[in-house]
């Protein structure tokens, strides 16, 4: 049977959010790759346990080359986790399971009005409309995001486990 893989746009993945995927594909086994355009760092202890597979992809350092390895690599049945919305408009257009480290699990529709949003905000942070944005990322981002990975990751592999006896 093929295993669950979860797909981690690693650049700009918190470090809490990072162990707590790989802490999880431990005790589920189920694989996990980061992908980025270098080498990421990973709590070595976490990486004993054998029941999970684990791999660090370093792309190339151009923008764009961490999403379309993702992009390239991840099949259905797989889980993302990315903050690039571009990255999650194209993968639920294929029908993947997307999330962001926040806790929110994209559907193609969600993706779209994201990605509208965005480059609407885009337009208006060129023209200076904007004013400054602070983004924290804290225990409730970690939890609304955990609560959604273990979630989708345990309907992922009942998914696979069904499809493939």
């Amino acid at each position: 049977m093929k295993v669950v893989r979860v797909w981690v746009d690693a650049d700009s993945c918190p470090r809490s959010v990072r162990d707590y995927i790989i802490k999880k594909a431990a005790s589920l086994s189920f694989a996990v790759t980061f992908v980025a355009n270098r080498t990421v760092p990973v709590d070595e202890k976490l990486l004993i346990n054998k029941k999970s597979s684990f791999e660090m992809l370093t792309c190339e350092n151009t923008p764009g080359a961490a999403d379309d390895c993702i992009a390239s690599r991840a099949e259905h049945g797989d889980m993302i986790v990315t903050r690039d919305i571009p990255l999650a408009a194209k993968l639920t257009e294929r029908g993947l399971c997307v999330l962001n480290d926040r806790g929110t699990c994209y559907t193609k529709e969600s993706a779209k009005k994201k990605l509208a949003d965005r480059n609407f905000n885009m337009q208006l942070a060129e023209a200076g409309l904007t004013g400054n944005k602070k983004n924290v990322y804290g225990k409730k981002e970690f939890a609304l995001f955990a609560a959604c990975f273990d979630k989708k990751i345990i309907e992922l592999i009942r998914e696979r486990s069904h499809s493939h006896p």
